[in-house]
């Protein structure tokens, strides 16, 4: 068993596209139309073509909002994505006008920083020790 698919909930699938893409770097993978107004939208990272996709995926369903709410509220990211280094990439982020909500911070062995990703979701990045 393995993890094809994931996903994180966002506002404005369009929005979610540029930011994913173009500031974060993410390939889109698949472009589908579902219904009038959604698309199966998913994107890799580029050294990974053939590996999980994350689905940006419309938070419409009720639960949504209060939910990512009190993740936001309470400082939570939704989801965590791997960088080589944390520093380097917080820095060409912030660059890129990113709003970081936590900036690079060594707890033990790992290195986090925690960011807004403009469509609704903290996410965090993470550098293990090699």
């Amino acid at each position: 068993m393995k993890i094809h698919l994931t996903s994180v909930l966002v506002d404005d699938q369009a929005k979610a596209e540029r930011f994913y893409t173009e500031i974060l770097g993410f390939v889109k993978k698949h472009d589908v139309p579902v219904g009038e107004k959604h698309r199966w939208l998913t994107v890799v990272s580029p050294d990974e073509l053939g590996g999980t996709e994350l689905l940006l995926e419309p938070a419409e369903h009720p639960a949504v909002k209060p939910f990512r709410d009190a993740l936001i509220a309470d400082g939570i990211p939704l989801a965590q994505f791997a960088v080589d280094d944390v520093q380097a990439e917080y820095e060409r982020l912030s660059n890129l006008g990113v709003t970081f909500t936590q900036a690079p911070l060594e707890m033990g062995p790992v290195t986090t920083a925690v960011f807004d990703d403009t469509c609704g979701n903290l996410i965090q990045i993470a550098t293990e020790p090699q």
